[in-house]
């Protein structure tokens, strides 16, 4: 069995070692180009082409998967089946054709829900209590395919879309594994998805960082982990942005009756700000300028007076 892997970021990393740890022939990786990174803009492999790399794998990057050269590299290796998770460019449909056994996908959550770019920060950010990933065959849609597989993953209190992205990361390896052996002896009874039930996490925006203090304090909870590590939530202070990375919802509302995102007072661990319904206690922050500090760390040094408004 000729296996081609197309995949770009950590996430893809445990799904790329199941390959090489089976009995499979892994014929080649097929990932995004180098990218400059840091403050001194280093130009930075993807971590699925650092793991090719110590294998010994042939790596393709081309900037445009669709380009008649790249189709031709792809059909060169002469894979039977076509392997992705998170890669991050639409295959075309010359790829989706070209193996035996077709193009499988490993997405990030189950399937309907939260099918394009960013499903782990949707289930978060949207207080679900367990998502999943749902490995699929690969069509022209976006994320429409036929379903193969499936295994719930449950979303604890303390767990961000940092942790949820670890989680999935290994749970879809370990789906894979499972489920390559019945896809290739032709086991597998592919279900069709529901697109009414469809539901959409396109990549996150420049507004959906923003908190919104008209907005409950569960949500707003759910929005700022739901973004940690990446890309972050934030709010104005002193018409500066102050980036909130960690909070929780406030269990004694201290009688405020102030608007929201005022600043009613401090607890032993943060921040207390009203919202639309309760108050959010700031635990994390990242003035402008500064590192991402604990609160605590950060009111040794400044302050944010009591009545301040955040947000603008």
């Amino acid at each position: 069995m000729r296996i081609l892997f197309m995949g770009t970021p950590d996430f893809a990393v445990p799904a790329l070692q199941v390959l090489l740890h089976g009995s499979y022939d892994v014929v080649g990786v097929v990932t995004q180009p180098d990218r400059p990174k840091g403050r001194k803009r280093v130009l930075t492999p993807t971590p699925v082409k650092e793991e090719a790399l110590k294998h010994d794998l042939p790596v393709l990057q081309p900037e445009k998967l669709r380009h008649p050269d790249s189709v031709e590299a792809i059909r060169q290796l002469a894979p039977d089946l076509i392997v992705t998770a998170a890669y991050g460019q639409i295959l075309p449909k010359s790829i989706l054709e070209m193996p035996q056994y077709g193009c499988i996908n490993i997405h990030a959550s189950l399937l309907p829900k939260y099918r394009g770019g960013a499903p782990i920060h949707y289930a978060v950010m949207r207080g679900d209590k367990v998502t999943g990933v749902t490995i699929m065959y690969m069509e022209a849609g976006l994320d429409t395919g036929d379903m193969i597989a499936k295994v719930e993953v449950p979303i604890g209190e303390d767990d961000t879309q940092g942790t949820m992205f670890s989680k999935l990361s290994f749970a879809g390896a370990e789906l894979l594994k499972n489920t390559l052996p019945d896809l290739i002896a032709g086991n597998i009874e592919a279900v069709k998805q529901n697109d009414s039930e469809a539901i959409y996490s396109p990549n996150i925006s420049r507004e959906d960082e923003q908190l919104d203090w008209s907005k409950s304090a569960r949500d707003l909870f759910n929005q700022v982990r739901g973004l940690n590590p990446f890309p972050g939530a934030f709010t104005k202070w002193n018409g500066e942005v102050l980036k909130v990375w960690a909070s929780t919802v406030a269990t004694h509302v201290m009688g405020s009756e102030a608007a929201p995102g005022t600043v009613v007072g401090q607890t032993d661990t943060g921040i207390v700000v009203q919202t639309g319904d309760g108050q959010l206690i700031l635990t994390e922050i990242q003035p402008a300028g500064k590192k991402a500090m604990e609160v605590q760390q950060f009111l040794r040094g400044s302050s944010i007076e009591r009545g301040t408004l955040l947000g603008e």
